[in-house]
């Protein structure tokens, strides 16, 4: 189900700029018994994306309100907001977007979630590389060719998810996911200065190791880094929190870091 700018309804304009350009962000929340878990972080990276894209003045409160709408009594399920710049002239100067659009939408859980979250995934090395642009590394915008090409070649294997590097060969993230390794006390999850979308679980997930004896490090490191890993997590605010059993040859008996953030996340 979708709602255009308030209204129910499944029809953009052509001349819409995310259509025309992916001139946009958006965000991807969970629903649990029609609460949206960390709304506020939701609207938060939201903003944030709204303000490095410049785009026009958003109305949050709607925003808000319309997410909330769009939960309702749902007892499990996902709710994606996208804020496009909306129409304008033809080429690329945003002079006339004065409105955003914002598009609201409700869909079914993912199933397989439930799955995995027991039995552990498999992670396959992507072929394709995250181009570096430190202008928009962090941002969830609208223009994903990247990830769509990273899921079509994950489809051509028997793993769960992508091992994602950037063009420089360091590890950024997944298809769809943030990545986290152990080793010992030591937590790493890669650097995003360059490349890669910063999640909101895993926000979630750096903050509940606030204050634990775990080390948290933002580090930029190749893919051999995770031979000697104890144990791997990839996360997302639907997940939300995953571990991994392999990745590429490399096997991971461990669940300590996993047991101890389930009940946060």
């Amino acid at each position: 189900m979708y709602w255009i700018n308030g209204q129910q309804h499944d029809a953009l304009a052509v001349g819409d700029r995310g259509l025309q350009f992916g001139d946009g962000c958006f965000t991807t929340a969970r629903v649990v018994e029609g609460k949206i878990d960390l709304l506020p972080w939701h609207l938060e990276r939201l903003q944030q994306a709204a303000r490095c894209l410049l785009l026009p003045e958003v109305d949050w409160a709607s925003v808000e309100r319309e997410m909330l709408h769009a939960a309702g009594s749902t007892a499990l399920g996902v709710v994606k907001v996208i804020l496009t710049r909306g129409s304008g002239g033809r080429g690329y100067s945003p002079v006339g977007c004065a409105a955003p659009t914002r598009i609201v939408s409700r869909s079914t859980y993912p199933i397989h979630y439930q799955q995995w979250r027991e039995e552990g995934i498999k992670l396959a090395l992507s072929p394709i590389q995250l181009a570096r642009s430190p202008l928009l590394a962090g941002v969830k915008h609208l223009n994903r060719l990247e990830q769509v090409l990273i899921r079509a070649h994950l489809e051509q294997t028997d793993a769960d998810e992508a091992l994602v590097l950037d063009t420089a060969g360091m590890l950024v993230e997944c298809c769809a996911a943030n990545l986290f390794w152990r080793k010992g006390r030591d937590v790493f999850t890669p650097c995003l200065n360059h490349a890669g979308v910063a999640g909101v679980m895993r926000r979630k997930v750096m903050a509940s190791l606030t204050a634990t004896d775990y080390r948290l490090h933002h580090v930029s490191e190749p893919l051999e880094t995770l031979a000697d890993a104890d144990e791997v997590l990839v996360c997302n605010a639907l997940m939300p929190l995953l571990s991994v059993n392999t990745a590429q040859s490399w096997c991971y008996h461990s669940r300590q870091l996993y047991d101890f953030l389930r009940p946060y996340c």
